[in-house]
């Protein structure tokens, strides 16, 4: 009985410092943000500020166009989430359901296409842009997010179809439906939990991507807020630390929202029941 009190209280103790670690950055950026520059120039900080202000979100709106840009990542975050969602479901379905050479080849590409680094893609895909001359438009930005989101959104969905029972779609069969009936009217809804995370996924990732944007858009009236956020940081490196901490905490929290609103779907058991022996 010890042994099992005290391994229950090295988990629960475990699980306490990784969030706490997962929480600090988040709590740091918060507590920067109110701080006054005295306070940050302080020798000694402090986790909560002595003189708590709001100045430093007036001064980040005010030296940059956070809701122009905020409203641009929202436009590509979404554009982006809802087409690799659209190209990802039908295409994970037929992985699932037809184990072939050419299935296994493309989940094989799948996982090889997630080492690839950015640097490695950037030029050709830069190229294809500028051929179809899509290069400082948030059109190609979103064709570059759904391109690098759809590898790995496939590769989430094949798993969340392999786990939906075949008996299902045999009875459906057997009742008359064809094969994209079965898809949509079974199939889908049982997928609820994956499709949402794997919007999730696109969403959050196309949101705090910083280096395509950074290289494809160059009109100031176009980018994204994480290549505005840069604009805190002067020609010397020194950054307004401030202003900085203020927009950095602000542009993290439609990531947070999102998670927030959805993470039931993605926990929730729809299979529960589905199938009845």
């Amino acid at each position: 009985m010890r042994t099992r009190t005290g391994t229950r209280v090295g988990q629960y103790a475990a699980l306490l410092a990784y969030l706490v670690f997962l929480a600090f950055p988040l709590l740091w950026l918060l507590s920067t943000a109110f701080k006054s520059p005295q306070e940050l120039g302080s020798p000694h900080p402090t986790w909560i500020p002595r003189h708590p202000t709001l100045d430093n979100f007036r001064q980040a709106f005010d030296e940059q166009p956070l809701l122009r840009a905020g409203l641009n990542s929202l436009l590509a975050a979404l554009g982006a989430a809802v087409i690799a969602v659209l190209l990802a479901t039908p295409t994970a379905y037929v992985m699932a359901r037809r184990r072939t050479a050419l299935s296994r080849a493309a989940t094989g590409w799948v996982v090889v296409s997630q080492a690839f680094p950015f640097v490695l893609v950037i030029i050709p895909m830069f190229l294809v842009l500028k051929n179809l001359r899509l290069i400082d438009s948030l059109s190609g930005l979103v064709l570059v997010y759904v391109v690098w989101a759809l590898p790995f959104a496939l590769w989430m969905l094949v798993g969340y179809v392999r786990a939906v029972p075949v008996e299902l779609e045999e009875a459906a069969a057997v009742d008359g439906a064809g094969r994209l009936r079965t898809l949509v009217s079974v199939t889908a809804p049982l997928l609820a939990p994956g499709i949402v995370a794997t919007g999730l996924f696109a969403f959050v990732t196309a949101w705090n991507e910083f280096f395509f944007a950074l290289v494809l858009l160059k009109t100031p009236e176009k980018q994204t807020l994480p290549v505005v956020l840069t604009h805190f940081i002067g020609a010397e490196g020194v950054a307004d630390l401030g202003p900085l901490a203020a927009a950095a905490f602000l542009a993290t929290l439609p990531s947070l929202l999102v998670f927030a609103l959805v993470q039931r779907r993605i926990t929730g058991g729809m299979l529960a029941g589905a199938v009845k022996n």
